[in-house]
């Protein structure tokens, strides 16, 4: 099930660009993510609220919440840069060069989460690097 949600994931994540790139024209790219997080917040809480797991907020632990609030800095730093990218370049090549998270993320992944790496995975972020240097040179 993993699969399906990623592969909508990857849909809305499109769609998001694509949208974005539209709605980024004539407007300031640091407004246009203050107006997107609004958004994704009343859609996330009501989420929540609608699922009952607002029931559970008091049992978050501290380090669950230091690192969801470096998560959502990181995520409002990303949206920040990204938003910028896309009012002044093409979605194609915003899009391409952003994508090369996949690979920034495997090597966090390995430093700081000990994951382990196969060749699968190594020559998977290879393609992607070679795929991003081919896309925007």
């Amino acid at each position: 099930m993993w699969f399906v949600y990623a592969l909508l994931s990857a849909l809305f994540a499109a769609l998001t660009s694509v949208l974005a790139k539209v709605g980024v024209d004539g407007v300031n790219s640091n407004l246009a993510t203050a107006i997107r997080t609004a958004v994704v917040l009343v859609l996330a809480w009501g989420v929540v609220w609608m699922t009952g797991a607002g029931k559970q907020l008091a049992l978050v632990s501290q380090k669950s919440w230091l690192f969801l609030t470096l998560s959502g800095l990181a995520t409002g730093a990303s949206w920040l840069f990204f938003y910028k990218a896309l009012q002044i370049g093409t979605a194609s090549r915003v899009v391409s060069v952003d994508k090369f998270s996949v690979v920034l993320t495997i090597l966090l992944s390995v430093l700081f989460l000990h994951e382990a790496v196969s060749l699968k995975v190594l020559l998977g972020g290879g393609l992607i690097t070679a795929g991003v240097l081919c896309m925007v040179l």
